[in-house]
């Protein structure tokens, strides 16, 4: 069972919430501004009590069966969930798969039967004969630069769909400019460090759904986002508080939720 703390427009605070997928649905539901055409990308990530994003060199670690949970309830309501290629490397990612509660309501808002994964690598040192590339239900979104390399471009692109942004490096806010003129308008970022602190240092992010394990860890695991610190620091609201066995499942946006 969770306990729902905040916010007192849904619940009473205190108010015991049950671990169903259509109260969680609830409590994540994007704003109503994607139905409009207007994405929203929230960003999902656990750390520890100390600020780790890793234990042992994976998210893994810090997780535990309700995070798990909301991190599916999550996915299943994103029409593409954005991810970095180290992380895709270091977790195993797999596709998403197909969760059964939650097919009405997607093809009620005119989405796929899952969401598509879109995977932000400037190198595309990929493992192109992995199951996220060999087994998805929709097909595999690879975000790269304009001037990548032809013959790699080539290999990526028989078996994925290619987003080209940006020289050099991946330009965040035209790649999901793009992402977003193909209706996907909820957005999903699962990191890992690096990658959403580039899309925190671009101003790109409207929301977080944080995850604090009841840990500490020491040691030099990297904090959520990572990389060239922001000229302004970005004032979050908070919009849910759950709490369930030590674990804090927190919601912050930067704007108003319609």
């Amino acid at each position: 069972m969770y306990q729902l703390i905040s916010p007192s427009h849904l619940e009473a605070p205190g108010t015991p919430l049950d671990d169903s997928l259509e109260s969680l649905a609830a409590v994540y539901a994007y704003p109503e501004q994607v139905n409009l055409g207007h994405p929203w990308l929230r960003a999902n990530m656990v750390s520890s009590l100390d600020g780790a994003a890793r234990l042992a060199g994976l998210s893994e670690g810090l997780s535990s069966e309700a995070d798990k949970r909301i991190f599916g309830v999550l996915r299943a309501l994103a029409d593409v969930v954005l991810v970095g290629a180290e992380t895709v490397r270091a977790e195993g990612y797999r596709p998403a798969r197909a969760r059964e509660a939650f097919q009405a309501a997607r093809a009620a808002a005119g989405q796929a039967a899952v969401p598509a994964i879109a995977v932000v690598s400037r190198s595309l040192r990929l493992d192109l004969a992995a199951p996220l590339f060999t087994e998805p239900l929709v097909p595999t979104v690879v975000v790269t630069t304009e001037d990548a390399p032809a013959d790699r471009l080539a290999e990526v692109g028989a078996v994925a769909e290619l987003v080209l942004a940006g020289q050099g490096e991946v330009d965040l806010a035209a790649a999901l400019a793009q992402l977003t003129a193909r209706g996907w308008t909820r957005q999903l970022t699962e990191g890992g460090p690096h990658l959403l602190g580039g899309l925190a240092e671009a101003g790109l992010l409207d929301e977080l759904c944080l995850s604090l394990a009841p840990l500490l860890t020491a040691g030099g695991a990297p904090r959520i986002a990572h990389g060239a610190e922001m000229a302004d620091a970005q004032r979050m609201r908070l919009v849910s508080l759950i709490e369930q066995k030590g674990f804090l499942f927190t919601r912050y946006c930067r704007l108003p939720v319609s």
